[in-house]
């Protein structure tokens, strides 16, 4: 009988000291469930690493020049699909810090190997509690006609009302709502909601991106194509889906004008 394979993970190390580096690297590629392993040593260049590859987790220093670790997990909380992090550092006194950014671990240096360890073992144990979340069901609507979608976050269900929902993204089976105070996993597909939010503004712009459309406030041609702006957000737009887009968004407000 075969088993399920166990997930490996693409991970990135984050040091601007080479041996602690050095040191992280050659621990994280010696476990067995790190398929691949990219290293930086700044926030400028992990943030290079990180628009150009999928990782799943992120180990950061927290002390370095520029833009510190703390900073970096702050912008890696708005990527789309944005990494797992850990913080590895010589100093506890950020702990509390650390954690209001819902980082998954933080481990002190030196680092070793079972510290280490531990540390994947909580990433990939996240990953699953994520993945083993019940569908989410049908949205409720109440008296005044807003559904309200039931999302779970540490074991406490919150209804949370579609009209604060401004954009979705796609993520595998899931879908993650985003809103002006952050974001919800729930376990629905992107063409799901598509189905069931056409009706109520939502337009499909890319295979990964629904948008609602009355807090689109930008639609702008790139080199590599057209990208919209939502809730501070530019997200791209597939060229099929451009027309549509076009039709939906530019001709009512040019006939309401005109």
């Amino acid at each position: 009988m075969t088993g399920r394979t166990p997930p490996r993970l693409r991970v990135l190390a984050v040091d601007d000291e080479p041996p602690a580096l050095d040191e992280l690297l050659y621990l994280l590629r010696n476990d067995p469930r790190v398929e691949y392993v990219y290293s930086a040593a700044d926030a400028a260049e992990a943030l290079r690493v990180l628009h150009e590859n999928d990782v799943d987790v992120a180990f950061l220093d927290i002390r370095m020049p520029g833009l510190d670790g703390m900073d970096l997990a702050r912008v890696l909380q708005r990527f789309a699909r944005s990494p797992a992090v850990v913080f590895v550092t010589a100093y506890d006194d950020r702990a509390a810090d650390a954690f209001d950014l819902g980082v998954v671990d933080y481990v002190r240096k030196p680092v070793r190997a079972e510290r280490i360890a531990e540390s994947l073992r909580r990433v990939l144990s996240e990953r699953a509690a994520v993945e083993e979340r019940p569908a989410a069901p049908p949205e409720a609507s109440p008296a005044g006609g807003d559904p309200m979608i039931p999302v779970e976050l540490g074991g406490v269900v919150r209804l949370l009302p579609r009209s604060s929902v401004c954009w979705v993204e796609a993520q595998g089976d899931y879908a993650r709502l985003h809103t002006t105070d952050g974001s919800h996993l729930v376990r629905v597909s992107l063409t799901q909601l598509e189905e069931r939010w056409t009706d109520a503004g939502f337009l499909r712009i890319h295979r990964s991106y629904l948008v609602r459309l009355d807090l689109v406030t930008e639609l702008r041609l790139t080199g590599s194509g057209y990208v919209v702006t939502v809730g501070g957000h530019q997200l791209p737009v597939a060229r099929r889906h451009t027309r549509v887009l076009k039709d939906r968004l530019i001709r009512p407000a040019k006939q309401h004008w005109g």
